[in-house]
């Protein structure tokens, strides 16, 4: 769906999540996220629809739509719309699930600009909604992680826009956990020295409903035993789930998975197929180059499976031979010492020396294809002036790619941010301003038909 732009798409998409979820019978959809990718280095933008406020308040109605129907009911997934109220300008565009990336900037002043989505979200009537991690700095909101911040989800998520279903937090914000066998502690930014019940307490006053991925319900029993949080608090959290349940039909009649009709859902052919078109549609050309190819050319491939190549042309293995080589990459991102941290793509978007000194010496010895991954906006102004041609992905197949590459197939992407031409120039841009870059190598909505 990124590149795409299409709400009929992105209806159709989450249309079929529905179908299937409901298949294994899960109720709830964490997603969509629709924080805006405005900070260049941020590690969670691949899961957003890109850096345009406008767009993805259209897209997240679509998506609502799909997931919910016109409104909630038996057939219906609830959509847990995330993270409010905009994830996009992280410092340094770290990750707030560590420490190092907690703080949230908006030295643009475009603070509003972040909730477009949401207040469309919460206009297409979203059941859930999940608080950000970030705590945001320099703003006049309290300087606390959003999932306690009384302002931010009482005052402005209820009050002001009129969100009336569940606020469910992002997960670990009372309590230090251990993941993949390493301690983590509680994301409880700018509350750290508050007790478990403490946070818990401020959450709850906050406006929260659940806690996400949280273990302690003995926490809210002596919360409300001691007096410190009233019942009738935790009757208005206990009313809304509930009233979410009843909707869904959960206690209609006893509901059993059926697992002959899940297999059959789950995967069916003609969703496959869909799937498939849409990576060819969002596949983005940046510059084309000698492309559509012709023929059966020689190939020379890295990253590509050469099985499947080989049904495109003669698949060679020097490319000194080669009439054209294909060459995918992926976004660079800094390795950090943590595994679960490793999954959180962080820190210079640029090619290291050694490796972009052996791609220009790929690109020198033969004509070349280059696909890039762009789960961040990579800067890769050497590869853009000497590829033969530069496409972009999102998640394609090696077959969507030489789909596109050889005209089997149309490719119709536009770039969801713009890239950019150095790090320098990223550093030097603002966290909460859409394309702010300095001189991009190519500019928000960059693409070109193939």
């Amino acid at each position: 769906m990124r590149g795409v732009g299409d709400p009929e798409l992105v209806f159709r998409f989450a249309d079929t999540v529905r179908r299937e979820y409901l298949s294994v019978d899960f109720r709830t959809a964490l997603h969509p996220q629709i924080g805006l990718a405005t900070e260049p280095r941020w590690s969670r933008q691949s899961g957003t629809f890109g850096s345009d406020a406008a767009l993805t308040a259209e897209l997240v109605g679509a998506y609502v739509r799909g997931l919910q129907g016109d409104r909630l009911g038996t057939d219906s997934v609830s959509a847990m719309v995330k993270h409010f109220p905009g994830g996009g300008p992280q410092k340094d565009g770290e990750d707030p699930h560590f420490p190092h990336g907690k703080e949230q900037v908006y030295p643009g002043g475009l603070r509003d600009l972040h909730l477009e989505p949401f207040r469309a979200a919460v206009a297409a009537g979203c059941a859930q909604m999940m608080p950000y991690y970030g705590q945001p700095v320099g703003t006049d909101w309290e300087e606390v992680g959003f999932g306690f911040d009384r302002g931010v989800i009482d005052g402005l998520l209820r009050r002001e826009l009129g969100f009336t279903g569940i606020v469910c937090t992002d997960w670990g914000l009372l309590t230090d956990a251990v993941v993949f066998g390493e301690t983590h502690e509680a994301r409880a930014w700018g509350v750290e020295h508050l007790s478990v019940a403490g946070r818990a307490a401020k959450a709850l006053d906050a406006g929260v409903d659940q806690f996400g991925g949280e273990q302690c319900p003995e926490v809210i029993v002596e919360l409300m035993a001691s007096g410190r949080i009233p019942e009738s608090r935790v009757d208005d959290s206990v009313r809304r789930l509930l009233r979410e349940k009843f909707l869904l039909g959960l206690f209609d009649e006893r509901r059993y998975v059926d697992p002959d009709e899940a297999a059959e859902t789950v995967g069916r052919a003609d969703f496959k197929a869909a799937g498939a078109a849409a990576q060819r549609r969002s596949l983005t050309v940046l510059t084309d180059g000698p492309l559509p190819l012709a023929g059966r050319p020689r190939l020379y491939v890295e990253n590509v499976d050469p099985a499947v190549a080989a049904a495109y042309g003669e698949v060679v293995a020097d490319p000194a031979e080669a009439d054209l080589a294909v060459l995918r990459l992926r976004t660079p991102y800094e390795e950090r010492p943590d595994l679960f941290e490793s999954f959180f793509h962080s820190g210079s978007l640029a090619f290291p020396d050694g490796e972009l000194n052996r791609i220009l010496g790929l690109l020198a010895a033969a004509p070349t294809l280059v696909c890039v991954n762009l789960e961040r906006p990579a800067a890769l102004p050497e590869i853009a002036e000497r590829a033969a041609a530069l496409i972009a992905d999102y998640g394609a197949s090696d077959e969507a790619l030489l789909d596109v590459a050889f005209g089997r197939a149309r490719a119709e992407g536009r770039l969801p941010f713009e890239l950019p031409r150095s790090m320098a120039a990223v550093e030097a841009s603002r966290p909460d301003v859409p394309n702010d870059t300095a001189d991009p190598v190519f500019p928000y909505g960059h693409g070109l038909s193939l």
